[in-house]
């Protein structure tokens, strides 16, 4: 036999087939929801090049081409060409700013002739890429802050091109690599912080109106300045334990809950003011304590803790600010129903109400192939896109449903399981890269359709009608499996 023969065969058998399956049965399922959410009464050809479900096949057929060519290529090119087209990407997103086709609302795609692209999905795969090759690099350490500001500046600058696209759904998908990052050793800390960030905006719009036991004190901010006291006194638990007496540490936690639960009690009982004026007073004092610490131990937890509850309450006090004046209005609607702050079925709730609608007439079994009214009458809208998952749910039932969510599962558990095994960092990383983008799609968009999530216009992947999509998700997949595939064939050898 000819070395290239035994090459051939050497990768054939070292490409991972179960993944290479689940692909192919989620894209078939995809195919079929395409069918469903966009079939009409009438339509009698569901393979005609003019109807969605017939485009949906070419986008199919392209895509395992597409696969294929990824699969036959040698799997150091990514690494080599890593940066190479990151900056083709970054480029290419760049000139979309100024692309004048604005499609609903949105500057985010390019048009040539009869054909459609959105950049931004294909910049997921090549911001991998850079991401994994700038860690890569010997002595890179992700908890050192100068290697890790570079690294997420490496994500936050395609974020920026996007974001100026009026894109900001697609945006947010780059915050998935900061999973990534925490399995390559970031600090818990940061991870808890965006997650405390959330929990800021969140309870503060939400409960900003209703007041503490019939006070002047607004419960919205009192619950997030307490949150920021609990978190801030638990990292001095945690962390400075051994630098910082027990008798010192309890005495700072009696003395801001304390101090709290006094006030609350005189605003209440005795004169009536505005509680959050004291534990701001507290929140400074206990910031200046962990600085004075800080200096007087040398230990630097202490800033960090510091710069922690500072950044808390300022990002706290600019929650408005963002609401009101960066989210455009049909995103601050759609949080504002979300919170339950609005109700607005017909609005901007309209799609979400809807959804729910079909996917709860589907009950167990389902309606069955091209049977939901929901669909077929186009009550939802994006139904072949963005919401496409409410079809899944009124035609297949809660069955159906249960296998797609299952089919997903298994990818992305089988996905965790080649990236551990690989032995090169580059090739962990943008497996990691790619379970982060996969896990955060799948979340987000099955959450927004089920009304537990914001609507933020993310494609469900393999499903979503479209090209920019199903290539985009392949490109991602493929790529690691095919350097799986040779740092599979290096562990044989």
């Amino acid at each position: 036999m000819e070395p290239s023969a035994d090459k051939s065969t050497g990768l054939f058998r070292s490409i991972d087939w179960w993944t290479v399956g689940i692909y192919l049965l989620l894209v078939a399922f995809g195919w079929v929801s395409v069918c469903g959410a966009s079939y009409s009464y009438g339509d009698v050809d569901l393979f005609s090049l003019s109807s969605r479900s017939g485009m949906q096949i070419v986008w199919i057929g392209t895509s395992v081409v597409l696969a294929i060519v990824i699969l036959l290529l040698d799997d150091r090119i990514y690494e080599k060409f890593g940066f190479l087209i990151y900056g083709f990407m970054l480029l290419l997103l760049f000139l979309t700013i100024f692309n004048p086709h604005e499609i609903k609302g949105s500057r985010s795609w390019l048009v040539i002739g009869p054909l459609r692209l959105q950049p931004a999905e294909f910049a997921k795969f090549a911001t991998a890429l850079a991401v994994a090759k700038v860690m890569n690099v010997y002595g890179f350490d992700v908890r050192k802050w100068k290697d890790f500001a570079i690294v997420a500046a490496v994500v936050m600058l395609p974020m920026l091109f996007i974001v100026m696209q009026k894109e900001t759904g697609s945006a947010l998908v780059y915050l998935a690599f900061f999973l990534m990052f925490y399995r390559e050793g970031m600090p818990g800390a940061i991870l808890f912080t965006g997650f405390a960030m959330v929990v800021y905006f969140v309870v503060g719009i939400k409960y900003r109106d209703v007041m503490l036991l019939s006070t002047s004190t607004s419960v919205g901010v009192f619950v997030v300045l307490l949150l920021i006291q609990i978190f801030s006194v638990a990292m001095v638990y945690i962390y400075c334990h051994k630098t910082m007496r027990v008798k010192k540490m309890k005495r700072v936690s009696w003395g801001m809950f304390g101090g709290t639960v006094a006030a609350v009690l005189v605003s209440k009982y005795i004169i009536d003011f505005d509680v959050v004026i004291l534990q701001m007073l507290m929140i400074v004092a206990f910031i200046g304590y962990m600085v004075y610490e800080g200096f007087r131990t040398r230990v630097r937890t202490y800033y960090l803790i510091a710069l922690f509850t500072l950044g808390s309450v300022l990002f706290f006090n600019a929650t408005d600010y963002m609401l009101n004046n960066m989210l455009q209005a049909h995103q601050r609607v759609r949080i504002n129903v979300l919170l339950g702050l609005e109700e607005d079925p017909a609005g901007a709730g309209y799609n979400v109400h809807q959804s729910e609608i079909a996917i709860g007439s589907g009950g167990f079994l389902g309606k069955g192939f091209l049977n939901g009214t929901q669909t077929k009458l186009k009550f939802v809208p994006e139904q072949d896109t963005d919401f496409i998952f409410c079809t899944v749910g009124e035609e297949q039932g809660f069955v159906g449903s249960t296998v797609v969510l299952l089919l997903f599962l298994a990818l992305i558990l089988r996905l965790i399981k080649l990236a551990e095994r690989q032995q090169f960092r580059f090739a962990r990383v943008y497996g990691y890269c790619v379970v982060s983008i996969f896990l955060f799609h799948v979340f987000i968009n099955i959450g927004m359709v089920l009304g537990m999530t914001p609507v933020i216009g993310i494609p469900l992947p393999f499903f979503s009608y479209g090209g920019s999509s199903l290539w985009g998700f392949t490109l991602l997949l493929f790529i690691f499996l095919r350097i799986d595939a040779g740092g599979a064939r290096q562990r044989k050898w």
